[in-house]
């Protein structure tokens, strides 16, 4: 399992999946903590990582046509602090230890989860 940590989740979420075994990287480490969603995708495609994010435009269709990528995690943590988003990911990756995200998008939120299909 490989993570990408959008620019707004904190550090210590980095560190917390990291003492679980898992290969996480985030925003900061690849110079691209001012990047937009669209090149934190494309990045995350290239480099096969699933991409875990707060942000609400990866479940816009709209906004962003998602297609064939390695798995969009999107966290709906309400109050958005490093404690609950801590709690919230880890209880859902400790769930989901196989990985198997490619072509979905998973909205994580204290009162369940819902698995999306993005690709035809």
């Amino acid at each position: 399992m490989r993570l990408f940590l959008d620019q707004m989740i904190d550090r210590d979420v980095t560190i917390a999946l990291q003492d679980l075994g898992i290969d996480v990287q985030c925003a900061v480490d690849v110079d691209m903590s001012k990047a937009d969603d669209l090149e934190i995708l494309n990045y995350c495609i290239s480099v096969k990582r699933t991409l875990i994010t707060l942000d609400e435009h990866f479940g816009d269709w709209t906004f962003l046509r998602l297609n064939k990528h390695p798995g969009v995690i999107r966290l709906k943590v309400h109050p958005t602090t490093t404690s609950n988003i801590k709690k919230l990911l880890l209880s859902f990756m400790l769930r989901n230890r196989t990985g198997k995200f490619k072509n979905f998008l998973i909205i994580v939120k204290s009162s369940g989860i819902r698995w999306i299909k993005t690709d035809n």
